[in-house]
């Protein structure tokens, strides 16, 4: 068995939690096992002062740890699974999911405010979540929504700092940075149907390591796996990006997967939304059908208004 295994991270807080997890996990299994971290700085860690749907592109912030990977410096990459693109570059896979944390968002409210459903008239929300702000706008279209970037230390100051009424974050970071305090509220799903793959970390690994493939198949948790297959399946038929809101969150009770997808304009006024059910081993073939069904629905309408590419080719027999 190897003596160390070295896994690539970006630098964040939240993503050295992360790996830090992944790295005690991996030393308490292996008695004698050295792990080391790799800090990368991605794409996304570098461009701040811009929101990320006018940035653009797919892998914002893992393409440098893939390339860190083929160039056999690191050993295993730890992603939030929400950060990762649904084709990887040849060479390299996806392993393992790890069991989910909390999916939801939650809502940090000023002082004074209970619930962001009393918030007054025009209330400044701050996210960089097209996703989120879609969702929030569709029920409040009154809402003024300020982006906001940074870590979550950095988001929770701007509640201040930038006059806010409240920020939206997910409350997997705010779980495993120990900021759970500050959560004012949680969101429903049906509030604001979480991102593909939130809660969820990814270990993305080069195919022909098999040593290391086998040393980490502990990780994979398969009710979250079926779930979030099923999710990134929706998000690689709709060619999903940070320039559109597409959501897609799933639910596993024994061998039944529940899944919802979302596809809206981003100022939450064209609103399409959709359940369906199958059985587990039908995960990813589900999430292909079901985003067709957006498409059918209207859905290509908004994404080729987005894209500005032409129109999706819906064709069910391919499904």
């Amino acid at each position: 068995m190897k003596k160390q295994l070295r896994i690539g991270t970006r630098a964040s807080q939240l993503a050295l939690w992360q790996a830090n997890w992944v790295k005690d996990e991996l030393e308490q299994r292996y008695p004698g096992l050295e792990v080391t971290l790799t800090k990368i700085k991605t794409q996304g860690d570098k461009i701040l002062d811009v929101p990320l749907a006018m940035v653009g592109g797919k892998g914002l912030f893992v393409k440098e740890i893939e390339e860190a990977m083929l160039r056999d410096e690191i050993d295993i990459a730890v992603h939030s699974m929400k950060d990762v693109p649904t084709i990887f570059p040849e060479g390299l896979s996806l392993r393992c999911i790890t069991e989910r944390e909390d999916p939801r968002d939650i809502v940090v409210l000023r002082p004074g405010v209970t619930s962001w459903k009393e918030l007054q008239q025009g209330a400044r929300i701050g996210t960089s979540s097209l996703r989120r702000k879609a969702q929030l706008l569709h029920v409040r279209p009154d809402f003024q929504m300020v982006d906001i970037r940074g870590n979550v230390q950095t988001r929770l100051r701007k509640l201040t700092e930038d006059d806010l009424d409240a920020v939206i974050l997910a409350a997997a970071g705010m779980i495993r940075l120990g900021f759970e305090a500050q959560i004012s509220e949680y969101l429903s799903t049906s509030a604001s149907l979480p991102a593909i793959g939130q809660g969820a970390l990814g270990l993305e690994t080069r195919t022909d390591d098999a040593e290391v493939n086998d040393m980490i198949d502990f990780f994979n948790h398969p009710e979250t796996a079926h779930a979030v297959i099923a999710e990134r399946a929706v998000l690689r038929r709709l060619e999903g990006g940070c320039q559109v809101p597409i959501a897609a969150y799933g639910t596993v009770s024994g061998d039944t997967l529940s899944l919802t997808g979302l596809v809206s304009s981003t100022d939450g006024q064209e609103f399409l939304k959709k359940t369906v059910t199958c059985h587990v081993d039908e995960a990813e073939k589900t999430g292909i059908s079901l985003a067709d069904d957006l498409l059918i629905m209207g859905a290509g309408k908004i994404l080729n208004e987005v894209y500005e590419h032409e129109t999706f080719n819906v064709n069910k027999e391919d499904v």
